[in-house]
């Protein structure tokens, strides 16, 4: 893409991840070894998921079911478990939206887990509240800003792409005063769009959607549309 275009892609991490240690997953009281399926929604929540069976010496039954908001996410856990199809569902573009219809047609007699960070995503647990499952949202992992006023000071970027709400959120506690001015700005998913919006900026580069179903190709998608 910056040969295609002749620009300058830089990649800088807002945000780190870190694990909930196993002493403060017990506080929370949920006994993993009782549900039956398991929804995630990034390759961090099943890194902490299965570190935290490991550190809790908890046996995950080779029945476990696996709902995944894309397939790139279900892929991911061939590097923990044995992968079937018949136990791993994945949305069919990575919306919510074709998650629930995956969980949906499987979802009767199942107790979900939906291991996530501290903002977890709302959408999922109304759904899965308004559609009567029995599930739980064990926090397991935390995400923190990075240190990044040095690279935003110098406000060199054209373009900035959060894929995060939480990426946003350290935006803005590393530049409370951030004015857009001019600045474009992508996000990737529905609640990384949410809040980019209600942070007041405006939001010109969104993803996934039908024709541009990641980031890179909403991106390109754009720099064609400006090159025009």
């Amino acid at each position: 893409m910056a040969k295609k275009f002749d620009v300058q892609l830089d990649f800088h991490p807002f945000i780190r991840v870190e694990g909930v240690v196993s002493r403060d997953f017990r506080k929370q009281k949920i006994d993993i070894a009782q549900y039956t399926a398991v929804v995630f929604t990034s390759r961090n929540a099943i890194d902490h998921f299965f570190r935290i069976c490991e550190e809790m010496k908890v046996s995950v039954s080779q029945d476990t079911k696996y709902f995944c908001i894309a397939e790139a996410v279900a892929l991911y856990l061939q590097k923990f478990i044995l992968y079937r199809k018949r136990k791993v569902f994945y949305g069919a573009d990575g919306t919510n939206k074709s998650l629930f219809d995956v969980i949906n047609k499987h979802k009767d007699n199942e107790k979900f887990l939906y291991p996530c960070s501290e903002t977890q995503d709302n959408e999922i647990t109304t759904w899965l509240k308004s559609n009567r499952c029995e599930y739980a949202t064990p926090v397991l992992y935390r995400t923190v800003s990075n240190d990044v006023k040095s690279l935003l000071d110098d406000n060199e970027y054209d373009i900035i792409c959060f894929f995060t709400p939480s990426g946003v959120k350290s935006l803005f506690e590393n530049m409370p005063d951030f004015r857009q001015n001019g600045t474009r700005i992508g996000a990737f998913g529905s609640n990384t769009s949410k809040a980019v919006e209600e942070a007041g900026l405006h939001l010109d580069i969104k993803a996934p959607e039908p024709e541009a179903p990641s980031m890179v190709a909403a991106l390109e998608r754009y720099l064609k549309m400006v090159k025009e």
